[in-house]
C-alpha cells in the first residue's frame, strides 16, 4: 500500500479516537462559556464530531489531491453518462442490499433497528450540524478509506468477491454493531461493486451519501411511526412465539 494511503488510514483512525481528548476539551470550552451541564452533556460530543470529521476530510483530501485529479480522467473509468446512471441506480442497489440483509437478520432473530442510527438522530437533534457529517462528510471519508484504499488494495491481490467480502466486513465492524454486521457488510459490498463497475470513487460516494441522507430524513420525519411499527412487530412475534 502506498505511503500516502497509510497516512490517510492513520488520519481516519486518529479521528475516530480523537473524541477521547476532544470531547472533554469541548465540554470545558462550553462550560467556560456558561453552558449548563445538561446542555454540555448533550452537545459536546456532537460539536466534536462535526469538527473532527470535517478536519479529517480536509486533511485526507489534501493528501490525495493529486491522485483524485488523475482519477477523474482515467481511460479505464466508465464514461460520465454511464457513471451517472450507476450512481443513481446504486442508491436503489444499496437500499435493496440493506433491505435484503435486514430481512435475513429478522429471520435469524436479530431485532430490527440500529442503535448507531438512533445515536446519530439524537446528536442531530442536539446539534443540527451533525447531519452534514452523517449524510455527507462521513460517507465520503468511508468510501475513500474502505473502498478506494482497503478494497482497492485487496483487489490488486485477490478477486472481487474476496476483496469485497473482507473490506465490507471491516466496514461493518468499524460501525460497532456486531449484531448488524450482515447489514453493514451488504451495504459495503454494494458500494464495492459500484466502484469496480465504474472505476470512479465518486459513484459509491454519491450512492452512500444519498442513502444516508434518505435514512436520516426518514428517521427524523417518521420517527414516531417507525417506533410504533417496531413495537407492533415485536408484539406480533411475541404472540406467535407463545403458540410455538
Amino acid at each position: 500500500m502506498k505511503k500516502k494511503y497509510w497516512l490517510v488510514v492513520t488520519v481516519y483512525v486518529a479521528m475516530q479516537l480523537s473524541s477521547l481528548i476532544g470531547v472533554p476539551i469541548t465540554a470545558w470550552i462550553e462550560k467556560s462559556m456558561g453552558y449548563s451541564q445538561k446542555t454540555i452533556q448533550s452537545t459536546s460530543g456532537a460539536y466534536w464530531i462535526v469538527f473532527s470529521f470535517i478536519a479529517a476530510l480536509i486533511v485526507i483530501l489534501s493528501i490525495l489531491r493529486d491522485e483524485m485529479k488523475d482519477t477523474m480522467y482515467r481511460k479505464e473509468a466508465a464514461p460520465i453518462p454511464v457513471s451517472i446512471a450507476w450512481a443513481i441506480g446504486g442508491v436503489f442497489l444499496s437500499l435493496f442490499a440493506q433491505g435484503l440483509a435486514g430481512n435475513i437478520e429478522r429471520l435469524i432473530g436479530i431485532k430490527p433497528g440500529s442503535d448507531n442510527t438512533q445515536q446519530i438522530i439524537h446528536l442531530i437533534e442536539a446539534v443540527p450540524l451533525v447531519i452534514i457529517v452523517s449524510s455527507v462528510v462521513g460517507p465520503i471519508l468511508e468510501e475513500i478509506v474502505f473502498r478506494k484504499i482497503i478494497f482497492g488494495g485487496l483487489y490488486r491481490r485477490f478477486n472481487f468477491f474476496i476483496s469485497a467480502i473482507i473490506s465490507s466486513v471491516i466496514f461493518g465492524l468499524v460501525h460497532g454493531e456486531p449484531s448488524h454486521l450482515l447489514l453493514y457488510s451488504a451495504m459495503g459490498f454494494s458500494f464495492a461493486f459500484l466502484y469496480v463497475r465504474t472505476k470512479r470513487i465518486v459513484v459509491p460516494i454519491f450512492a452512500h451519501v444519498s442513502m444516508n441522507t434518505l435514512v436520516v430524513m426518514v428517521q427524523i420525519v417518521f420517527r414516531d411511526d417507525i417506533q410504533k411499527m417496531v413495537t407492533h412487530s415485536e408484539r406480533v412475534q411475541g404472540f406467535i412465539g407463545g403458540f410455538l
